[in-house]
């Protein structure tokens, strides 16, 4: 039998609660994940489950939106204001132009998300590539309900490092 000390193995260890990285772990099981899944089941099946959780997500804050303002759709530039309102502690999001025609709303964003910091550690992991998945499932899930709009899309257009954004376009087809 071994005779192990224990207040003195847990004064080597140094290991305190206090001390975690939560973020950082998060975002190694993240690039872990998104690149085992890959590996097993392919790029369509990668790319087709992340945007399912973000959507998913997108829906379930629809809904929480549509109860708490007691109506079932939103004008855009209402839905925009309410759903990134409720979102400012995921989503630091400012509008940088706005294109209007007959059949669509185009809408230059700049976005810094909740995902931005991850990637940013995580050498496989790239700014609007796989991961970001989830929030492009996320937004068009949550427009499109909440707006009955019947097409939405949210497109990576360009990291800007200066910024620590994301340029993205919105568009609401009409």
């Amino acid at each position: 039998m071994v005779d192990i000390d224990i207040d003195d193995l847990n004064k080597k260890i140094k290991n305190l609660n206090n001390d975690f990285k939560s973020l950082k772990g998060f975002a190694i099981i993240a690039e872990n994940l998104v690149f085992k899944i890959y590996d097993i089941f392919g790029r369509n099946a990668l790319l087709s489950m992340l945007y399912q959780i973000g959507k998913g997500t997108g829906e379930i804050i629809s809904k929480r939106i549509k109860e708490k303002y007691g109506k079932e759709e939103f004008e855009i530039e209402e839905a925009f204001q309410i759903l990134l309102d409720e979102l400012k502690d995921y989503y630091s999001v400012q509008i940088r132009d706005i294109e209007m025609s007959k059949d669509k709303i185009r809408i230059i964003i700049e976005n810094r998300c909740f995902l931005r910091e991850p990637i940013k550690d995580r050498e496989r992991l790239e700014y609007g590539k796989a991961f970001c998945r989830i929030n492009k499932g996320y937004f068009e899930g949550a427009f499109t309900d909440l707006t009955k709009i019947k097409k939405v899309d949210i497109n990576f257009i360009k990291s800007d490092e200066q910024k620590d954004v994301c340029i993205e376009e919105l568009i609401f087809y009409l």
